[in-house]
């Protein structure tokens, strides 16, 4: 009640709503502004503190879900519920927020610094294992520019480069409120936090600086955004025409030195019985060019489809993989696939994954334990996600230890190396067969994440929990507020 008749209050609410929007709007979303994401909770942390629970709750969540508006076209584009998404966001920081509260307002210091990032990291594991988003809402996506500390995926995975970048502000919350009533705890989690992230970043600088190896491929991309080609080709003389119009592309690019061709997903249909006039011709063009070509399909085997990658190497039989993971509900009647798809070479191992498989950190992980060192994807974005969706595979290269080549439709024809490096990019609607060509590492980097897996989310976990165990036991020792 002395909220509501404390105009002064009030005013400080709106603001902390108000900086909270704007910072997670363009710090977040399709094309975010990186270092904006390492503020972006510190107003309703600070307010909180200092705050009722309900006032705290109210300036989090109404903070979140404004800034989760960045979101809103491309949402409503896809048909998916944004208002349950945005609100459900929002929720899980309300309650980061609030176990941060709790938590410093009874001077446990160094339970308050990872209680809002342990509640986030926490959410996005559980995501990652239950929905079919599998990733792409995670935080650790804002710094994909953010080379250096990129590099942490490398070991952590996304849940540590959440983790820390949420560790920050936080920090910063702590030391605000408790630097009068306890100036040395409030003091070491503030060198704490300072020291963790400059060993990071020490540690990505010295990764980024290690040289490329000597083994690397030329690859060649092509995509169509034209009008007659911006849809699945129907079986027959629809697939066949536009199969003999990629072809002239892929032969341009063979002679230019392209040793693999990535082609985009679902550019066609080929329905048995009748998919060797397919196979056949493709064959022939991969003899005949000596390049590798990989080809998104529509496979139906009736009753079943599946959305398939078909490659075709010079002199070997077509190889076949099935995604994994689809888009609902644009492909739930496709049947998803569960095995992988390796070409192992003299001097490395390539393997095949579609478009949102890359949004899972399976099965990149099990690839990169079958020693991995490139990954050819072709995909289909839908233009106005060609940054964001587009680039979340590069993650999973940093994570994996292995070079990516991600040709979409609607997109962006992408070439990254293990380091999260855009060797080279251009957009598909570039030209009426748009085309990339580039040089990229082909050899496999092993990493700690690959190894160890989602240790870090594990921490995340077991931090959360004592947190809120210690909530629940605790002997409260209050400190400042109203």
């Amino acid at each position: 009640m002395a909220f509501a008749h404390n105009p002064r209050r009030i005013l400080i609410a709106l603001l902390v709503i108000a900086a909270t929007a704007v910072l997670v709007y363009f710090g977040d979303g399709l094309n975010p502004v990186w270092p904006l994401m390492w503020i972006a909770p510190l107003p309703v942390l600070w307010f909180a503190a200092r705050s009722s629970w309900g006032e705290a709750a109210l300036a989090a969540f109404a903070g979140w879900l404004l800034g989760s508006l960045s979101m809103y076209g491309y949402f409503h584009r896809l048909g998916v519920p944004w208002f349950r998404i945005f609100a459900g966001v929002g929720l899980v920081v309300t309650l980061g927020v609030l176990l941060f509260r709790l938590m410093v307002r009874r001077r446990a210091a160094w339970n308050a610094l990872v209680a809002f990032p342990a509640v986030w990291v926490s959410f996005e594991y559980v995501l990652d294992r239950s929905s079919s988003g599998g990733t792409a809402g995670s935080l650790a996506y804002t710094q994909l520019h953010f080379l250096p500390f990129l590099q942490l995926a490398s070991i952590t995975g996304p849940w540590g480069i959440s983790f820390v970048m949420l560790l920050f502000p936080s920090a910063i919350a702590v030391w605000i409120h408790l630097r009068g009533s306890d100036p040395r705890p409030a003091r070491r989690v503030l060198v704490f936090t300072g020291a963790l992230i400059g060993a990071v970043l020490l540690f990505g600088t010295f990764r980024l600086g290690q040289p490329a190896p000597s083994e690397q491929e030329r690859v060649g991309l092509i995509a169509s955004d034209t009008s007659a080609n911006d849809d699945v080709a129907s079986a027959g003389a629809d697939t066949a025409r536009l199969l003999h119009a990629y072809a002239e592309v892929v032969q341009k690019l063979a002679a230019d030195g392209a040793q693999i061709v990535v082609l985009p997903e679902k550019i066609a249909v080929a329905a048995d019985p009748d998919t060797a006039p397919v196979d056949a011709f493709l064959q022939s063009l991969a003899d005949k060019t000596g390049a590798t070509i990989v080809v998104g399909l529509v496979h139906v085997v009736p009753p079943l489809k599946y959305n398939e990658a078909r490659v075709y190497t010079p002199g070997a039989p077509p190889l076949s993989y099935d995604k994994e993971h689809m888009l609902p509900p644009f492909e739930s009647n496709l049947k998803p696939g569960t095995a992988l798809a390796l070409l192992h070479k003299p001097s490395s191992t390539w393997g095949v994954a579609i478009c949102k498989d890359m949004d899972f950190t399976q099965p990149s992980r099990r690839y990169g334990n079958d020693d991995a060192g490139l990954m050819l994807v072709p995909a289909w974005d839908f233009n106005m996600d060609r940054s964001w969706h587009g680039h979340i595979a590069v993650m999973r290269g940093v994570e994996d230890g292995f070079s990516i080549v991600r040709a979409a439709k609607n997109g962006y024809l992408t070439v990254s190396d293990d380091r999260g490096r855009i060797v080279a990019e251009t957009r598909s609607d570039s030209a009426p067969f748009a085309t990339l060509m580039a040089t990229v590492p082909a050899v496999h980097d092993s990493t700690l994440y690959q190894k160890l897996g989602d240790w870090f989310a594990g921490v995340a976990v077991f931090l959360l929990a004592v947190s809120v165990l210690r909530a629940l036991f605790s002997r409260p020792q209050v400190s400042g507020g109203a």
